[in-house]
């Protein structure tokens, strides 16, 4: 076949993938297509949904949302779920946080990355307010596979550091740069935010444990693949 033809099989392809992708009921583009998905990796590698496990082998997840063990305290996610997400280049970064943590005797735990968008949809009815959950009218961080809740373990026996609060905390001693902490969880934290900031990570204010990449002209749109359906596409892509 010949490489003109070729060319033009492929952006054929691209353009009745990008057609199948409809918007919602919020003019917001939520990608649920397999073929789109696989059209915008083919022409940016970046825009790929990485399995963390699969480049941080010892990273540990604590999964909450899989579990009744959450703000909600419901389970919005598959019981048993073990595997989460990030886009290619927040993966990337989050190895090298992780690698410069382990050198200190530390590794990471994660509470929750990627999210479908289908969740998102389902805490807004739950809760209903923008103050602890995202609006389905724009989606998240979470459902673009860029945003990450993490804290730091003790390689040496799985123990999570102090950090003042537990996770999905929503008082002000959640905050950055909150007092009424003790100094160890003052440390920790300054640990967790420099670590991640030097590589590139921006943090959520209010949130010592949420911390985003870069969503730069909105390259990166909202996904609404489950788990399941993400393991097989990784496997077959």
């Amino acid at each position: 076949m010949s490489r003109p033809r070729i060319i033009i099989i492929f952006l054929l392809f691209t353009t009745l993938a990008s057609k199948a992708q409809k918007v919602n009921a919020y003019n917001l583009k939520v990608v649920n297509n397999k073929s789109y998905y696989k059209s915008i990796i083919s022409e940016d590698s970046s825009q790929k949904l990485v399995e963390l496990k699969s480049i941080i082998p010892d990273i540990v997840y604590d999964l909450r949302y899989a579990t009744t063990n959450n703000f909600t305290e419901k389970r919005l996610y598959p019981s048993g779920t073990q595997s989460t997400y990030l886009r290619y280049d927040a993966a990337i970064a989050l190895k090298k946080v992780a690698e410069e943590l382990k050198a200190m005797g530390y590794g990471i735990k994660i509470y929750d990355a990627y999210r479908p968008y289908a969740v998102t949809k389902k805490f807004w009815k739950l809760i209903g307010d923008e103050r602890y959950v995202a609006h389905p009218r724009s989606g998240s961080g979470h459902n673009r596979g860029l945003a990450v809740d993490l804290t730091i373990i003790r390689l040496d026996n799985g123990e999570e550091l102090e950090m003042g609060t537990g996770y999905d905390d929503f008082r002000e001693l959640a905050h950055h740069g909150a007092e009424g902490i003790t100094e160890v969880a003052k440390t920790n934290r300054e640990i967790l935010k420099s670590t991640m900031l030097k590589h590139g990570f921006r943090l959520f204010e209010t949130e010592w444990w949420h911390y985003s990449w870069p969503n730069e002209n909105n390259k990166y749109e909202v996904m609404d693949f489950s788990f399941k359906q993400l393991e097989k596409l990784g496997r077959n892509y």
